[in-house]
């Protein structure tokens, strides 16, 4: 399954872009970025068997286990993309929350968008090593 980042805005060089690029080089599973203008312009549309998690403080809040299941139940019942949607300054619309497939937050904090970005990336370097068994990940450990 494809994970795809679409993002307004653009990271630029410096300390948030290669967190993200390091974690993104980690990935065992396909991926790609794809930057917007901050700005105008329509997110990319869909494939037929894709799923849309928009990123949003109102969003609901998962354990990185919870998201790990979500990745894999998708990835496992056909779902050949999973698009990850981190909006402009003022977020989305009603529609787009209506249109997604998940909204997720990363608490109920509010956060920089270059460090969303980043923590997405760790986030599912993260999901991807649960579903993989390695020891990364270490809740319910003793």
């Amino acid at each position: 399954m494809l994970l795809h980042i679409i993002a307004r805005g653009r990271i630029g060089r410096g300390p948030e872009a290669e967190l993200v690029g390091r974690y993104m080089k980690r990935l065992g599973w396909p991926h790609k970025i794809s930057e917007l203008s901050d700005t105008g312009g329509r997110w990319p549309a869909p494939a037929d068997t894709s799923r849309t998690v928009l990123l949003d403080e109102g969003g609901e809040q998962m354990s990185s286990l919870e998201f790990a299941r979500l990745l894999e139940k998708w990835r496992d019942s056909g779902v050949r993309e999973t698009r990850f949607c981190l909006g402009a300054a003022d977020g989305f619309t009603p529609d787009e929350r209506e249109g997604a497939d998940k909204v997720i937050a990363f608490g109920r904090a509010t956060w920089p968008h270059l460090m969303a970005r980043a923590m997405l990336a760790e986030q599912l370097w993260r999901a991807t090593s649960i579903i993989a068994g390695h020891p990364y990940h270490r809740e319910g450990r003793q």
